[in-house]
């Protein structure tokens, strides 16, 4: 999945690995606990949490962004894979956005 975006890179943090776009964080997997957390905005984060607490949880909010919890084992790959490429593209530079959003 993390292929089809451009320049993710993975790095191992010890007890989870960081996903990161020209060193960036923008998500976080703990394979112990099988969940990822994912840059937001905060009115993303509170949505997702408010609408479905069984599947998201908050976890932390840096200046204006959210993030957020997903428990992997209770989400489909597809929407998994829109809010992975939401938090790549809250991260990434603004014309590798463009880039890959005009190629899709």
């Amino acid at each position: 999945m993390l292929d089809r975006l451009p320049e993710v890179k993975q790095a191992d943090g010890g007890g989870w690995t960081a996903l990161k776009v020209r060193g960036k964080g923008f998500g976080y997997l703990w394979e112990q606990t099988e969940t990822v957390g994912l840059k937001a905005t905060i009115e993303e984060q509170l949505a997702l949490v408010a609408e479905r607490p069984e599947v998201f949880e908050v976890q932390f909010t840096m200046g204006r962004f959210g993030w957020v919890v997903v428990h992997l084992d209770k989400i489909d790959a597809d929407e998994l894979f829109e809010l992975v490429t939401e938090a790549w593209c809250l991260t990434a530079p603004k014309h590798l956005v463009e880039a890959h959003e005009s190629s899709h």
